[in-house]
């Protein structure tokens, strides 16, 4: 359970949905300065989409493992309180079960085999034990076993084998004298009496299977030795004859009151609070059996336990706009924002850190936010940070570079060891590999969305290094965008495929005015389905502020 308590301690540093080389390694780099800067291991990066095939070439260079993909960040299970209560085994005696509640001060104990859930017992479960009519044949009907009748009696053996459990016949009250005795005891019988010698050795000889011989009555040798080759059992107790009569339902296992596992409504540490919510508010049961993944128990939670549900907290980066973010982050607490692209409309509920430059890539702030806190950067460090700006610049291509991205990438560079240029190469051809991916792969691998003036607009992107793969992809584009709208629930949709060394990108399009609006923003014609638009390679910088302009006039 500690587990749980330390991810609540978490706090996740995340990129953008349909995330980049730069929203990876910008995640990964940050959280590492923002740990070393702590002094902790706190800082978690994630990411909120599955990787690219050049993300993924500059990991395995590096050797680091791919950040944890997490689709949603409400609020869960696991960071709430989840109260540890200890389970206890199906043969716990009633009495025990009270006593255990009693000094935890919960109403619910659960029934534990191993680290699995087998049932609950509660509060009113073991009011039946004190307030419900049974027959004289309970304690064998519900396998109570000879040690918790001891224990509940607080009683003494005298002899007999107290392993084993009561499995047969009733309990019955010696007041009658020895011949009525006869006609009322049978074999396998209990029964509770006091010190007369012709009572206890009539049980014995009727085949009973435990006297309880109560008033701390002395039991002679000789019955002791007549019970023993009976094997019949013997236990003294200095209780009265009526408070063992009541009593002994007490030693009844929970096993016999309580609900089975089929019948417990049960969450899971990654439900989420918002959908667990409703359901508890209809039940009547006052606590909720917590597991794990594996379906291992954990503890319990109620529902004054939602009231002080913890909202994660989370740093994010290389993006700040809520259509970007991941599913959820309205019910997160935001700390921090580490961006480079314009302001967007998300909302905070305290004021955050925010750093945005109007730099390349949110890998080069990083950097220099190395740099300004004194934390040497590692070689593999480096190379993660040294990627990103080289993914983001286009090998320094993009009119979003400036002198500081390339003069950080240079230095990246050499502390990682490698020749940007070379390295850049390697990147953009592990990410030109179209082939093997489907037309939705495609498009949706570097996507986002934009509202702009109330209507919504997707901008799809791919970067290739050989024509002949724009036009692969632009046949297998061409269908797949009329769909897009519909699909994603937007208004226009476009999807860039930009040529690195020609330095050009090839536009295709969908939704109403989609095509007034490029020929608004770029005045040229399109080509055999095809806009074509020289010298514009960046989607932040070039194509989205010439088609937000177009919209607004």
């Amino acid at each position: 359970m500690e587990k749980y308590r330390d991810r609540n301690k978490n706090i996740m540093v995340i990129g953008h949905k349909n995330p980049d080389t730069d929203s990876v390694c910008s995640a990964i780099c940050y959280a590492n300065l923002k740990n070393k800067i702590s002094g902790t291991d706190c800082f978690i990066a994630k990411r909120a989409g599955h990787l690219n095939k050049e993300t993924q070439f500059v990991l395995k260079k590096f050797g680091v493992t791919a950040p944890e993909y997490i689709k949603d960040v409400r609020p869960q299970v696991m960071n709430i309180e989840i109260r540890q209560t200890k389970g206890i085994d199906r043969n716990t005696s009633v009495l025990n079960a009270w006593k255990m509640m009693d000094s935890l001060d919960v109403v619910t104990l659960p029934i534990t085999e191993g680290n699995k859930l087998i049932g609950l017992v509660s509060i009113d479960d073991i009011a039946k034990s004190y307030f419900q009519v049974f027959d004289n044949r309970v304690l064998s009907t519900a396998n109570t076993g000879f040690i918790n009748i001891i224990e509940t009696l607080n009683g003494r053996v005298i002899t007999g084998d107290i392993e084993n459990e009561f499995v047969s016949g009733k309990m019955l009250i010696a007041a009658a004298n020895p011949d009525m005795m006869e006609n009322m005891i049978e074999e396998g019988d209990m029964v509770i009496l006091g010190n007369r010698y012709e009572s206890q050795l009539c049980a014995i000889e009727m085949e009973a299977k435990c006297l309880i011989v109560c008033e701390g009555a002395k039991v002679s040798n000789t019955i002791a030795k007549i019970a023993e080759s009976h094997k019949c059992i013997i236990i003294q107790t200095d209780y009265d004859t009526y408070t063992v009569a009541k009593l002994l339902n007490q030693a009844i296992p929970v096993e016999f009151f309580m609900t089975q596992r089929e019948r417990i409504i049960c969450f899971k540490t990654t439900d989420y609070i918002e959908d667990i919510q409703e359901i508890m508010t209809k039940k009547r049961f006052r606590d909720f059996p917590i597991e794990d993944e594996n379906g291992n128990y954990v503890g319990t939670i109620s529902r004054r336990n939602l009231l002080r549900s913890g909202r994660k907290k989370v740093i994010l980066v290389d993006h700040n706009e809520k259509s970007q973010a991941i599913d959820g982050i309205e019910d997160t607490e935001i700390l921090e924002i580490i961006d480079h692209h314009r302001l967007g409309p998300i909302n905070t509920i305290t004021p955050v850190f925010f750093r945005n430059q109007p730099l390349g890539c949110t890998g080069t702030i990083i950097y220099k936010m190395y740099k300004e806190s004194g934390v040497e950067i590692e070689p593999v460090i480096a190379g993660l940070m040294c990627s990103a700006i080289i993914s983001d610049t286009l090998i320094f291509k993009s009119p979003t570079c400036t002198p500081d991205d390339i003069e950080a990438a240079m230095e990246l560079s050499r502390i990682a060891g490698i020749d940007p240029e070379e390295h850049g190469r390697q990147m953009f051809g592990a990410g030109s590999n179209f082939d093997e991916k489907t037309d939705r792969e495609i498009f949706y691998q570097d996507f986002k969305k934009y509202t702009i003036n109330d209507i919504t607009v997707g901008v799809g992107q791919i970067n290739t290094m050989d024509l002949e793969d724009i036009e692969k992809v632009k046949q297998k584009e061409l269908p797949f965008i009329e769909t897009v709208t519909s699909d994603y629930g937007i208004d226009m949709a476009f999807f860039l495929m930009t040529d690195i060394m020609s330095e050009c990108s090839y536009l295709i399009c969908s939704g109403k005015n989609a095509d007034a609006v490029m020929m608004q923003a770029f005045g040229v014609d399109k080509t055999n389905d095809t806009y074509i638009l020289k010298n514009i390679v960046s989607r932040k910088k070039q194509f989205l502020p010439a088609i937000m302009e177009a919209m607004e006039q």
